[in-house]
């Protein structure tokens, strides 16, 4: 069953129904929508202007943008000194370039100064597609997670993209979200609950004996496998952990108790992004099985989106292997 009350969309299982958009359209969106009732929002880019969608308030408010080209070391600094007297920055380009090229800057100048820099890193997972390993951000949330003062959200679609935006806007604080390339379904809605520090259930049976918690859009995956187990017999909980750092730890403990077992999912390495930071609550506050659907500690390669989340064991039926492995560990 979908849990009751959140606002989800209709026929969330016929693909073929629902609105396909990238999470990028939903930073367009939720930046215009900023930028309109704010005058303090500036965004500025590295020469990517059209590719991240902040051509679009380019556009709209001109005087508000900077283009600082190919220079991300720049694209922080600058974002810091405009917070420091202000401003509220958005600095949007790939994120192997922001965070990956810029950290350090990140790090000193906005993260320690603890200045609203808002951080938006595009283009990450593998499937950013043909660019291949390059282009293909799988490391961000780990650098951006041991930064004192730093909220990270991932959006699982271009809905919920908007509202992190509008969400990072207006708390005052250094903030990394992170973006995927290609369309992916949109099967949130404007009246979905999406709060910094709260997860939220997509699906919650009455008893459940494999959690699945993540975030990004793979978490529409995830409800294809919940589907799938539940017809198994096995019942599932869906976490949406959208909000990273500071992360819902009560509900996944609460997820963790009730299951006996624990499925991260996540388009990133293996090591220190969604599935780590799971592990880290479990093994300090209630350790059980956990399985983690992850890249498994290599980069990416060049392919088209659907082959590479294939080929990773990103999809409905990699979740339900890791879900069956977790739940004969848990209670067999």
């Amino acid at each position: 069953m979908i849990t009751q009350g959140l606002h989800l969309v209709t026929d969330i299982f016929d693909r073929e129904k629902l609105e396909q958009a990238s999470l990028r359209s939903g930073f367009r969106e939720g930046i215009l929508e900023a930028g309109e009732h704010n005058e303090r929002v500036v965004v500025l880019s590295a020469d990517v202007s059209d590719s991240v969608h902040a051509a679009a308030f380019k556009d709209t408010f001109p005087e508000r943008y900077i283009e600082v080209g190919v220079a991300e070391q720049n694209l922080a600094t600058i974002a810091s000194g405009l917070a420091n007297y202000g401003k509220i920055p958005c600095i949007a380009t790939y994120a192997v370039f922001s965070p990956g090229r810029n950290w350090e800057q990140i790090r000193t100048t906005i993260a320690l100064a603890n200045v609203p820099v808002k951080i938006m890193g595009m283009h990450t997972g593998v499937s950013v597609g043909p660019d291949g390993a390059t282009h293909q951000a799988l490391e961000d949330i780990t650098l951006m997670r041991v930064l004192p003062n730093m909220t990270i959200f991932v959006p699982c679609d271009k809905e919920e993209a908007r509202k992190a935006v509008l969400t990072a806007i207006a708390n005052d604080k250094p903030t990394y979200i992170r973006f995927t390339r290609h369309d992916t379904p949109v099967f949130t809605t404007s009246k979905t609950p999406f709060e910094a520090g709260k997860a939220e259930y997509l699906w919650r049976s009455q008893e459940p004996r494999v959690a699945i918690m993540g975030a990004g859009p793979l978490l529409y995956e995830a409800l294809h496998a919940a589907r799938m187990l539940e017809e198994r017999g096995i019942g599932t909980s869906v976490l949406n952990l959208h909000s990273i750092k500071p992360m819902d730890i009560a509900k996944v403990l609460e997820a963790a108790r009730d299951a006996g077992a624990v499925v991260s999912v996540e388009e990133h390495q293996i090591l220190g992004g969604v599935g780590g930071t799971v592990a880290e609550i479990l093994v300090q506050n209630h350790p059980v099985p956990q399985e983690m659907v992850a890249i498994h500690d290599t980069f990416g390669q060049s392919g088209k989106a659907q082959e590479l989340l294939e080929y990773y064991k990103l999809t409905a039926d990699g979740i339900v292997e890791a879900a069956l492995r977790a739940n004969a560990r848990a209670h067999n």
